[in-house]
């Protein structure tokens, strides 16, 4: 402390001595990084700030994980505190004054940059990210990290006792946060608030693009499943009333996992209330799934689908950590890779040739009563049901369709957070005809809203729009490509899938990449010529 009187300027003096002695020698470290940075060009020095920043988003992330998976219920506000501190740091670094200039200083150095190369898309999405992340005021960012926290643990509890009045008041204030937060971005002209949070999951989305494609797709869907429901003949579902234990459920999904090409020596698999997909790099991939004494096939779903998000992460390039040409394009695109690997691959015959002998000696006798074809059989029965990530091809969509509606509704002011219930309820009476019984089968299923993440769910039909095109993409590519399925042969679509999806990070938008890749713009003409050809001869109406 530095007391009053004659020796203040003395003892200044010889403090700023002392300290000048200790910074030349015990801070050598800081000084030569600033020297090192000062002799970076203006695209080293930019990609630098990126990887600072996405080393303090991915330490999150492992939190977020640990939040999910391992935290003590005691712990839970604190880690709130410390995602806050980290949200801020990010935030302040992306959105700060050093990225700006960083930003500014490359784009002067940028007039002969190949539009696609390296240095121009990391530039491009950095100005993009900047000049959006810059609208938020640092402290709205720390708020929202500590209600996702809160919002999570209370979701949890609120889901566990089926009772959406637990959930309410901390929905309230996600919804009232995420209007507040859609302000600050900027509602388009003509636009809605769910525009401007869209833009964060799936980038030029807006929602009535969505509804353009969603308000057809009902009616094929609906129109479908009214078929294939007054089918004389259908697929029986006995499989997923079979009791098996939990360490031989989760053996054998993680034979599936190892089977279809996740690398377990850079990602692990643990259990979750709600299965999902997180890490660090390409180096560190954390998959969740989730069990139940039966229904096995949900079990191996939602592991299938994991996995299919693990496998674009573990794709990624590791000389590009931290950079857009090394991150993920979109939600879109990143649904387009689960849903390809749960669906295209999990649900087909071929998959289930090569699965069924591995299910007949990993989950033992109450198994080896079902062949190949019984198994691909229960894999695609086709039932109306309450829960989305336990629902068949046919409807999955009408879940998504039901979310996007409802979270627009609120956050327009034009549905009451207390009536969602109801009008939740209401929806699924009409687009799927069965009767919620309890929230906890109704608008407490999901984890998104509590996480705060309003303008997510379309991407999910995105990705089944995506996955069915780039699909077909890779079968033209290479004939035969499913009938290695029933082989084990997986490497071909996921190295397909490495070189022309993964591997080109951020260098294409989403849209743009997929008819790069087919010749033809986004459709859902793919995605119904999946469903029909395969469910329609399972219902006899071949």
């Amino acid at each position: 402390m530095i007391r009053p009187g004659g020796d203040c300027c003395f003892f200044g003096l010889n403090f700023l001595k002392v300290q000048w002695a200790h910074l030349r020698w015990a801070h050598f470290p800081f000084l030569a990084y600033a020297f090192f940075m000062s002799t970076m060009n203006p695209h080293e020095h930019l990609a630098t700030l990126s990887r600072e920043a996405s080393l303090i988003g991915s330490s999150a992330a492992l939190l977020g994980w640990d939040q999910e998976v391992l935290l003590p219920e005691g712990g839970r506000v604190y880690r709130g505190e410390q995602l806050a501190l980290l949200a801020r740091l990010a935030h302040e670094r992306v959105a700060g004054p050093a990225m700006s200039d960083a930003i500014a200083t490359a784009e002067a150095a940028s007039n002969d940059l190949d539009p696609l190369g390296d240095d121009a898309v990391n530039l491009r999405e950095l100005r993009r990210t900047h000049e959006r992340k810059r609208l938020l005021p640092v402290e709205l960012v720390e708020e929202e990290a500590r209600l996702q926290s809160e919002g999570q643990g209370i979701w949890a509890k609120a889901r566990g006792a089926s009772d959406f009045g637990q959930f309410a008041p901390v929905l309230e204030r996600i919804v009232d946060l995420l209007r507040r937060k859609a302000e600050c971005y900027g509602i388009p002209t003509g636009g809605e608030p769910w525009d401007a949070l869209a833009e964060d999951y799936e980038p030029g989305c807006t929602a009535k693009e969505v509804d353009s494609v969603f308000e057809p797709l009902e009616i094929r869907l609906r129109e479908l499943v009214a078929t294939l429901s007054a089918a004389d003949q259908s697929p029986c579902d006995a499989f997923n009333r079979v009791v098996f234990d939990r360490s031989t459920q989760e053996s054998f999904v993680r034979r599936m996992a190892e089977g279809i090409g996740f690398d377990f020596n850079r990602g692990r698999l643990d259990t979750s209330t709600h299965p999902f997909c997180s890490g660090t790099h390409c180096g560190d991939v954390r998959l969740t799934t989730r069990f139940h004494d039966d229904n096995i096939l949900d079990a191996l779903g939602s592991t299938l689908h994991e996995c299919g998000h693990g496998i674009y992460e573990q794709g990624l390039r590791s000389d590009a950590i931290g950079l857009p040409v090394g991150d993920s394009i979109s939600l879109g695109i990143h649904e387009s890779q689960s849903r390809m690997w749960e669906n295209q691959v999990g649900r087909s015959a071929a998959f289930w040739e090569w699965a069924t002998p591995l299910a007949h000696e990993i989950l033992g006798e109450g198994a080896r009563t079902f062949d190949a074809k019984a198994l691909y059989g229960a894999a695609n029965v086709v039932a109306p049901g309450f829960i989305r990530v336990e629902a068949d091809e046919a409807t999955y969509n009408l879940h998504i369709i039901i979310r996007f509606g409802l979270e627009r509704q609120m956050l327009k002011g034009e549905l009451a957070v207390r009536d969602l219930p109801e009008a939740w309820n209401a929806r699924y009476r009409e687009l799927l005809g069965v009767e919620v019984t309890d929230d906890a089968h109704g608008c407490l299923q999901d984890i998104h809203w509590s996480m705060t993440a309003m303008g997510y769910f379309p991407t999910y039909t995105l990705g089944n729009l995506h996955a069915a095109q780039l699909f077909e993409a890779a079968c033209s590519d290479h004939p035969g490509l499913v009938d290695g399925f029933s082989r084990g042969e997986f490497n071909p679509l996921r190295e397909w899938l490495n070189t022309k999806v993964h591997a080109e990070g951020k260098r294409y938008g989403a849209l743009e990449l997929t008819e790069k890749l087919t010749g033809r713009p986004l459709s859902a003409e793919p995605l119904m010529r999946h469903l029909e050809s395969k469910l329609l001869p399972l219902h006899g109406l071949d």
